[in-house]
Protein backbone atom coordinates (compact mmCIF):
# COMPACT_ATOMS: atom_id res chain seq x y z
CA UNK A 1 0.00 0.00 0.00
CA UNK A 2 1.07 3.62 -0.95
CA UNK A 3 -1.02 6.27 1.03
CA UNK A 4 -0.64 10.14 0.03
CA UNK A 5 -1.91 12.46 2.91
CA UNK A 6 -2.86 15.56 1.95
CA UNK A 7 0.55 15.78 -0.63
CA UNK A 8 0.83 19.39 -1.96
CA UNK A 9 4.04 19.30 -4.32
CA UNK A 10 4.56 22.34 -5.97
CA UNK A 11 7.42 24.20 -8.10
CA UNK A 12 8.38 27.55 -7.54
CA UNK A 13 4.93 29.43 -7.58
CA UNK A 14 2.72 26.35 -9.48
CA UNK A 15 1.11 23.78 -7.33
CA UNK A 16 1.27 20.57 -8.98
CA UNK A 17 -0.68 18.64 -6.39
CA UNK A 18 -2.84 20.60 -3.99
CA UNK A 19 -3.48 18.71 -0.62
CA UNK A 20 -3.99 14.89 -2.51
CA UNK A 21 -5.17 11.78 -0.57
CA UNK A 22 -4.88 8.97 -2.22
CA UNK A 23 -4.61 5.18 -1.26
CA UNK A 24 -3.12 2.48 -3.70
CA UNK A 25 -3.38 -0.62 -2.83
CA UNK A 26 -2.34 -3.77 -4.12
CA UNK A 27 -3.91 -5.49 -6.55
CA UNK A 28 -6.74 -4.10 -8.82
CA UNK A 29 -5.18 -1.72 -11.62
CA UNK A 30 -5.66 1.88 -11.31
CA UNK A 31 -6.17 4.40 -14.18
CA UNK A 32 -5.94 7.97 -13.63
CA UNK A 33 -7.21 10.25 -16.38
CA UNK A 34 -7.56 14.07 -16.27
CA UNK A 35 -7.03 16.99 -18.52
CA UNK A 36 -3.52 18.10 -19.45
CA UNK A 37 -1.97 19.39 -16.20
CA UNK A 38 -3.79 17.80 -13.96
CA UNK A 39 -0.73 16.41 -12.02
CA UNK A 40 -0.99 12.43 -13.10
CA UNK A 41 2.43 12.15 -13.61
CA UNK A 42 3.46 14.08 -10.73
CA UNK A 43 1.24 11.60 -8.69
CA UNK A 44 3.25 8.66 -10.26
CA UNK A 45 6.91 10.19 -9.78
CA UNK A 46 5.79 11.13 -5.95
CA UNK A 47 4.68 7.79 -5.50
CA UNK A 48 8.12 6.11 -7.41
CA UNK A 49 10.05 8.63 -5.00
CA UNK A 50 11.39 10.63 -7.85
CA UNK A 51 9.95 13.58 -6.41
CA UNK A 52 9.94 14.85 -2.85
CA UNK A 53 6.19 16.34 -1.00
CA UNK A 54 6.19 20.08 -0.21
CA UNK A 55 4.14 19.56 2.14
CA UNK A 56 1.49 16.69 3.60
CA UNK A 57 3.68 12.75 3.74
CA UNK A 58 3.67 9.80 1.74
CA UNK A 59 3.26 6.50 3.54
CA UNK A 60 4.48 3.17 2.37
CA UNK A 61 3.60 -0.51 4.12
CA UNK A 62 6.84 -1.67 3.88
CA UNK A 63 9.67 -0.62 1.06
CA UNK A 64 7.52 -2.19 -1.70
CA UNK A 65 9.51 -2.94 -5.54
CA UNK A 66 8.78 -0.62 -7.36
CA UNK A 67 9.34 0.23 -10.84
CA UNK A 68 8.48 3.14 -13.68
CA UNK A 69 7.86 3.55 -17.44
CA UNK A 70 7.86 6.65 -19.42
CA UNK A 71 5.94 7.94 -22.29
CA UNK A 72 9.30 7.81 -24.13
CA UNK A 73 11.69 5.14 -22.58
CA UNK A 74 15.17 5.83 -21.95
CA UNK A 75 17.27 3.39 -24.02
CA UNK A 76 21.02 2.66 -22.95
CA UNK A 77 23.42 2.64 -25.51
CA UNK A 78 23.79 -0.92 -25.20
CA UNK A 79 22.34 -3.93 -27.16
CA UNK A 80 18.96 -5.08 -26.12
CA UNK A 81 19.72 -7.67 -23.53
CA UNK A 82 22.08 -5.44 -22.08
CA UNK A 83 19.35 -2.85 -21.25
CA UNK A 84 17.69 -5.98 -19.24
CA UNK A 85 20.86 -7.20 -17.71
CA UNK A 86 21.71 -4.21 -16.33
CA UNK A 87 18.34 -4.04 -14.64
CA UNK A 88 18.56 -7.55 -13.56
CA UNK A 89 17.76 -8.56 -10.05
CA UNK A 90 19.37 -12.28 -8.90
CA UNK A 91 19.41 -14.83 -11.76
CA UNK A 92 19.90 -13.77 -15.16
CA UNK A 93 16.51 -14.43 -17.24
CA UNK A 94 16.93 -12.16 -20.02
CA UNK A 95 15.95 -14.50 -22.74
CA UNK A 96 12.93 -15.55 -20.84
CA UNK A 97 11.83 -11.63 -20.68
CA UNK A 98 12.86 -11.00 -24.59
CA UNK A 99 10.67 -13.99 -25.17
CA UNK A 100 8.03 -12.63 -23.09
CA UNK A 101 7.81 -9.55 -24.72
CA UNK A 102 9.00 -10.87 -28.29
CA UNK A 103 11.80 -9.54 -28.59
CA UNK A 104 14.38 -12.71 -28.56
CA UNK A 105 14.95 -12.27 -31.95
CA UNK A 106 16.18 -8.78 -31.70
CA UNK A 107 18.94 -9.35 -28.29
CA UNK A 108 21.62 -8.65 -30.08
CA UNK A 109 20.84 -5.56 -32.13
CA UNK A 110 21.11 -1.76 -30.70
CA UNK A 111 18.15 -0.47 -28.39
CA UNK A 112 17.93 2.61 -29.93
CA UNK A 113 17.56 1.21 -33.63
CA UNK A 114 14.08 -0.78 -32.19
CA UNK A 115 11.11 1.53 -33.15
CA UNK A 116 8.79 3.19 -30.29
CA UNK A 117 6.68 -0.28 -29.84
CA UNK A 118 9.65 -2.32 -29.55
CA UNK A 119 11.40 0.34 -27.57
CA UNK A 120 8.10 0.38 -25.22
CA UNK A 121 8.04 -3.50 -24.82
CA UNK A 122 11.89 -3.73 -23.55
CA UNK A 123 10.91 -0.98 -21.35
CA UNK A 124 8.60 -3.01 -19.52
CA UNK A 125 10.48 -6.32 -19.75
CA UNK A 126 13.53 -4.33 -18.24
CA UNK A 127 10.97 -3.13 -15.77
CA UNK A 128 9.74 -6.57 -14.81
CA UNK A 129 13.94 -7.72 -14.43
CA UNK A 130 13.70 -6.39 -11.21
CA UNK A 131 10.40 -8.29 -9.91
CA UNK A 132 8.11 -5.31 -9.16
CA UNK A 133 5.07 -5.28 -6.79
CA UNK A 134 3.78 -2.58 -7.79
CA UNK A 135 4.80 -1.01 -11.85
CA UNK A 136 3.83 3.01 -12.63
CA UNK A 137 3.28 3.99 -16.11
CA UNK A 138 3.06 7.19 -17.46
CA UNK A 139 1.20 7.65 -20.70
CA UNK A 140 2.88 3.97 -21.97
CA UNK A 141 1.08 4.02 -25.75
CA UNK A 142 0.68 7.45 -26.00
CA UNK A 143 2.91 7.19 -29.33
CA UNK A 144 2.78 4.07 -30.93
CA UNK A 145 0.29 3.06 -33.54
CA UNK A 146 -2.88 1.19 -33.12
CA UNK A 147 -0.77 -2.94 -33.89
CA UNK A 148 1.86 -1.86 -30.88
CA UNK A 149 -0.93 -0.32 -28.88
CA UNK A 150 -2.50 -3.98 -28.49
CA UNK A 151 0.81 -5.71 -27.74
CA UNK A 152 1.65 -3.21 -24.63
CA UNK A 153 -2.17 -3.92 -23.89
CA UNK A 154 -1.66 -7.46 -23.93
CA UNK A 155 1.65 -7.22 -21.97
CA UNK A 156 0.17 -5.52 -19.29
CA UNK A 157 -2.75 -7.51 -19.24
CA UNK A 158 -0.59 -10.65 -18.47
CA UNK A 159 1.39 -8.73 -15.76
CA UNK A 160 -2.02 -8.03 -13.95
CA UNK A 161 -3.00 -11.56 -14.31
CA UNK A 162 0.16 -12.09 -12.67
CA UNK A 163 -0.58 -10.38 -9.63
CA UNK A 164 1.44 -7.14 -10.07
CA UNK A 165 -0.27 -3.75 -9.34
CA UNK A 166 -0.59 -1.38 -11.78
CA UNK A 167 -1.11 2.29 -12.07
CA UNK A 168 -1.45 3.84 -15.51
CA UNK A 169 -1.56 7.09 -16.44
CA UNK A 170 -3.27 7.20 -19.87
CA UNK A 171 -5.27 9.59 -22.48
CA UNK A 172 -7.12 6.83 -23.89
CA UNK A 173 -10.71 6.13 -22.03
CA UNK A 174 -11.77 3.00 -24.28
CA UNK A 175 -7.82 1.76 -23.04
CA UNK A 176 -8.69 3.12 -19.40
CA UNK A 177 -12.13 0.65 -19.35
CA UNK A 178 -10.58 -2.25 -20.90
CA UNK A 179 -7.27 -2.25 -18.39
CA UNK A 180 -8.68 -0.38 -15.32
CA UNK A 181 -10.52 -1.87 -12.50
CA UNK A 182 -10.22 1.73 -10.78
CA UNK A 183 -10.43 5.67 -12.54
CA UNK A 184 -9.17 8.31 -10.74
CA UNK A 185 -10.22 11.37 -12.26
CA UNK A 186 -7.93 14.32 -11.41
CA UNK A 187 -7.94 17.96 -12.65
CA UNK A 188 -5.92 21.00 -11.39
CA UNK A 189 -3.90 19.19 -8.77
CA UNK A 190 -6.66 17.01 -6.96
CA UNK A 191 -9.22 14.16 -7.72
CA UNK A 192 -12.29 15.25 -9.06
CA UNK A 193 -13.97 11.16 -8.28
CA UNK A 194 -12.29 7.81 -7.53
CA UNK A 195 -14.65 4.91 -8.69
CA UNK A 196 -14.85 1.73 -9.95
CA UNK A 197 -14.40 1.42 -13.39
CA UNK A 198 -17.76 0.32 -14.79
CA UNK A 199 -19.61 3.06 -11.84
CA UNK A 200 -17.25 6.02 -13.31
CA UNK A 201 -18.65 5.72 -16.93
CA UNK A 202 -22.15 4.68 -16.27
CA UNK A 203 -22.63 7.98 -13.84
CA UNK A 204 -22.85 12.00 -14.52
CA UNK A 205 -20.03 13.23 -12.43
CA UNK A 206 -20.90 16.58 -13.11
CA UNK A 207 -18.46 19.53 -13.53
CA UNK A 208 -15.51 19.63 -15.61
CA UNK A 209 -15.28 15.94 -15.16
CA UNK A 210 -18.42 15.68 -17.56
CA UNK A 211 -16.96 18.33 -19.96
CA UNK A 212 -13.33 15.67 -20.33
CA UNK A 213 -15.32 12.89 -20.57
CA UNK A 214 -17.06 14.34 -23.63
CA UNK A 215 -13.82 15.77 -25.17
CA UNK A 216 -14.31 19.18 -24.13
CA UNK A 217 -11.34 19.47 -22.20
CA UNK A 218 -7.87 18.41 -23.66
CA UNK A 219 -6.44 15.05 -23.36
CA UNK A 220 -3.19 14.81 -21.13
CA UNK A 221 0.01 15.25 -22.80
CA UNK A 222 2.11 15.49 -19.84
Amino acid sequence: MIGFVEVTVSVGTVTLLDRLTLTIAPGAPTVLIGPNGAGKTTVLRAAMGLLQPTSGRIVRDGEPRRAIVFQRPTMLRRTVEANIRYAMVGADRTRELLALVGLEHAATRPARRLSGGEQQRLALARSWSVRPSILFLDEPTANLDPSAKKEVEALLAAFIAEGMTIVMSTHNLGQAKRLATRIVYMDGGRIGADLPTAQFFAERLGGRADLFLKGDLSWSLE
